[in-house]
């Protein structure tokens, strides 16, 4: 399990889902994002997914064998499951529970009373055409190119519930997990964890059978069935494992090469690669990509860039292949550390897109790296706070990737030490490492750590739209005025000015101060390379 209390979560829960509310979240939302009594007072502990799948009739059937532990005497759990899914039964030692839904919930009630402490087996068995839906449609049946059927999920916005039942939100996740998928012979299934074999059930089905060692959160829990081929390669004792359509196996041998070095640069800045027992694997599918824990899917058309474009409109995007880095990027932050809540994905989207600037610095240096990171800022909108609502199913904007990213950096400056930053991040990745955490955790991680007060930059970063303002005034006799105009009143931000050559570390707040400089108006420059920040000449 990985899980992380904090005071006064629960209180920020509530407050979020009221106000949401208020402004039209669904009842599915509600029910899906809040974690409510009947999620709080059991703790996952495995999984096991035992399905069938017939591509054909594009039909689901099978049972998810749940233990937990509860953590408060009740009589009631709450699990989740799409509305077009049947429920055939759920069963506890044999016997018929009987349930409630309620939108995409699901009321598991126990004719006893079950105990704090005592650990529980339920046999949730489920059979249905699942619905395509969201950006990557969920689950999708479609044909590869040859005509073979090619079966793959990614739900990490729609949620897994839309495909199998379990517990739909990010707080509470099984220690380990085993996944069983039954398919026409010939097809391969390729899903998390380790390949445990295959067995041919006499009547032209095929189980795949994979043990996942390691805490992993519901939506990366993933089907890729298809026409698969496969090779591999090692990276020391690590097994890397790629599958591929037979037909791009040729491109993928010279394309995925780049695997092996990302794992050896990301394992230098945070450590080695979190799932050693389970290896990695890098899957072909037919949409962009997807970073499911150990079975990464792959959909970048075997080229650099991100579908052959210049993803960070600063030509280094075409140096390296954008998915293998971002997606695989995710197996360090959002699958070994995860948000507790979908509000709090920056801890995913904010580190994965900062670490493919970690890798231009790795393998291209400083200056590309900040040129890299400097290019993402025409993506940036600034119209919501990157941290959204909270225990309601919310999504947070776009901004998170991008905006995300370039706080890092600027925290990394605000720092100004890289042995510190470097020893900070792995420090910070360790010690979450296979937990779930919120932004408060984070800051405060970094609050111990550095010995300064980084609460108002974290807040003004992720908890407002817009940029913290550094205001100037030109004085005469080389006088410069300079304040902040930031949402935090006590947001007080070093930054650097001058020329890059002879930086000065000013310490503006939001009281005008005033510094001397021998410089022009013109000469005078603010390092927003280096502090992702607006700068406004006053008249």
């Amino acid at each position: 399990m990985k899980l992380f209390f904090f005071f006064r979560f629960t209180l920020l829960l509530v407050f979020a889902a009221t106000v949401v509310s208020a402004h039209g979240a669904t009842r599915a939302d509600l029910l899906r994002g809040a974690y409510g009594p009947y999620r709080a007072n059991n703790d996952l502990l495995f999984y096991h997914l035992d399905i069938r799948v017939d591509p054909e009739k594009k039909f689901l059937q099978g049972k998810n064998t749940i233990r937990f532990r509860m953590l408060k005497d009740g009589r009631r759990i709450q699990l989740d499951l799409h509305p077009a899914i049947q429920i055939d039964k759920i069963l506890l030692s044999g016997v018929r529970l009987r349930y409630t839904r309620d939108s995409g919930a699901v009321f598991v009630h126990f004719p006893q009373m079950l105990k704090a402490g005592r650990e529980y087996t339920i046999d949730f068995y489920y059979s249905g055409h699942p619905v395509e839906t969201g950006r990557f449609g969920a689950i999708t049946f479609r044909k590869d190119p040859a005509g073979h059927p090619w079966i793959n999920t990614a739900c990490e916005e729609t949620g897994a519930s839309v495909w199998w039942p379990n517990k739909d939100q990010w707080r509470d996740e099984v220690e380990g997990m085993e996944i069983s998928v039954a398919i026409p012979n010939g097809l391969v299934d390729v899903s998390n964890g380790k390949f445990v074999g295959k067995t041919d059930l006499g009547d032209g089905y095929t189980r795949w059978d994979w043990l996942v060692h390691y805490p992993i959160n519901n939506y990366d829990v993933s089907l890729n069935i298809g026409n698969y081929v496969h090779f591999s390669d090692r990276l020391g004792d690590l097994p890397l494992d790629f599958y591929v359509l037979p037909e791009d196996k040729p491109k993928a041998e010279q394309q995925f090469t780049q695997a092996k070095g990302m794992l050896q640069i990301f394992g230098h800045y945070f450590g080695d690669y979190p799932f050693p027992q389970d290896g990695y694997k890098l899957i072909e599918a037919p949409y962009s990509g997807m970073e499911h824990q150990t079975a990464v899917t792959y959909g970048n058309h075997f080229t650099n860039g991100y579908l052959g474009r210049d993803w960070a409109g600063s030509g280094l995007s075409l140096r390296f292949d954008f998915i293998i880095i971002h997606e695989s990027a995710h197996e360090w932050f959002g699958n070994s550390v995860t948000a507790a809540d979908r509000s709090d994905m920056w801890i995913h989207e904010g580190f994965a897109t900062y670490m493919e600037s970690l890798y231009v610095e790795s393998r291209w240096g400083r200056a590309d790296a900040l040129k890299y990171l400097n290019g993402l800022k025409p993506k940036v909108k600034n119209l919501q706070p990157i941290i959204s609502a909270r225990g309601v199913n919310s999504t947070p904007p776009i901004d998170q990737y991008f905006k995300g990213a370039l706080f890092l950096n600027t925290l990394r400056s605000v720092v100004d030490n890289d042995p510190r930053w470097w020893a900070l991040l792995h420090g910070f990745y360790q010690h979450f490492k296979y937990q779930n955490i919120m932004t408060e955790v984070v800051v405060e991680y970094f609050n111990q750590q550095t010995g300064m007060n980084l609460t108002p930059i974290f807040h003004e970063y992720l908890r407002h739209a817009a940029l913290p303002v550094l205001q100037l005034k030109w004085g005469s006799g080389g006088n410069i005025r300079y304040r902040w105009r930031a949402d935090e009143s006590t947001f007080a931000m070093p930054v650097l000015v001058g020329t890059p050559e002879h930086w000065q570390k000013i310490k503006p707040t939001n009281r005008w101060q005033t510094m001397q400089t021998p410089l022009s108006k013109d000469q005078f420059q603010v390092a927003t390379d280096l502090f992702y920040v607006k700068v406004v000449w006053m008249p």
